[in-house]
């Protein structure tokens, strides 16, 4: 067990779930802000969004990851309680936290956004939340050439993403890599994601910010399309640790009485030593035998002997 698992373990349950809250609200606030303003100043910047998105989920670690274990994902938190790394209890209380945090950060980001004639809030917005189709970040462009990114799209690239992100997760959790190798999954997650469905990659993320853009006059609004950001993440860590709990049975060492070999061993030895029992046995009896003959030959010697003796006695008599 690693020094970074113990030190989690040793921490309150309110300080593990407070460091989920504020690491899910650091990480939702971060994004929401360099998705509205960066898109808006920088415009819209593929290495830009998945640079950002790495390097805040990497820092979120490293800074809180040895109090709470630093999940800050409802899918990366079901992933650790199917394979045993984290309580139930437990469980459910990071992905209600991190739920929370990411509202909080939601409704924040929509509190500092400025608006005019000129920009609205909508116009902030389209390029945070998630969706697909018409609420895609990509659909102004794509419209104008009669293509758009379908449902199906969706579910493809934020599963992929999610696999390669709890995939990642668990397979360096609670290690010295886990940081940097969160960090490069949420990088190439966005990268892979965010033409589609502006990378979600995330329940929590996807959730803050479609809460606080619903009714605000975008192409589609984003609590109709937030299922598929919390299915495919959380189908995701299912599958990953489907594939890590059978790695686990197929890995643990066999029992050595279902051994076939061992039973071999064990049929040759208990045959052995029932051998050597018969043997003991019939030894025992051969010498039961023996000894009874000799005290016959014993009796009947000395039978002879008395006889001889009287026999002499008389004739000296006469």
């Amino acid at each position: 067990m690693t020094s970074e698992q113990n030190i989690t373990k040793e921490q309150p349950w309110p300080l593990r779930v407070g460091a989920e809250l504020v690491g899910t609200f650091l990480i939702c606030f971060a994004i929401y802000v360099f998705s509205t303003f960066g898109s808006i100043v920088f415009q819209l910047n593929l290495a830009y969004i998945a640079l950002g998105t790495g390097l805040v989920y990497a820092a979120a670690v490293f800074a809180l990851g040895g109090v709470s274990g630093g999940q800050f994902n409802p899918a990366v938190t079901v992933a650790a309680m199917v394979t045993g790394r984290t309580k139930l209890v437990d469980g459910i209380l990071y992905i209600v936290f991190q739920v929370v945090g990411a509202t909080l950060a939601g409704m924040l980001v929509k509190f500092l956004l400025p608006t005019s004639e000129n920009v609205t809030l909508a116009q902030w917005l389209t390029t945070t939340v998630n969706g697909f189709d018409k609420g895609s970040v990509a659909y102004s462009t794509l419209t104008q050439y009669g293509l758009n990114f379908s449902i199906t799209q969706a579910i493809a690239v934020e599963l992929v993403a999610g696999l390669l992100i709890v995939g990642a997760a668990m397979a360096t959790y609670g290690t010295k890599r886990y940081a940097l190798a969160t960090g490069v999954s949420y990088t190439v997650g966005a990268a892979v994601a965010f033409p589609v469905t502006g990378a979600a990659l995330n329940p929590a993320r996807a959730t803050g910010i479609a809460l606080f853009a619903q009714n605000q006059k975008l192409q589609v609004e984003p609590l109709s399309q937030l299922w598929v950001f919390w299915i495919c993440p959380i189908l995701a860590a299912a599958l990953v640790a489907l594939v890590m709990v059978l790695q686990q049975m197929i890995a643990a060492p066999k029992a050595k009485g279902d051994d076939p070999a061992q039973l071999t061993a064990y049929n040759e030895a208990a045959d052995s030593a029932q051998d050597a029992q018969e043997t003991t046995a019939d030894g025992d009896a051969d010498g039961s035998a023996t000894s009874q003959r000799n005290a016959v030959h014993a009796e009947v010697g000395g039978e002879q002997s008395d006889s001889k003796a009287d026999a002499d006695e008389g004739v000296e008599r006469d």
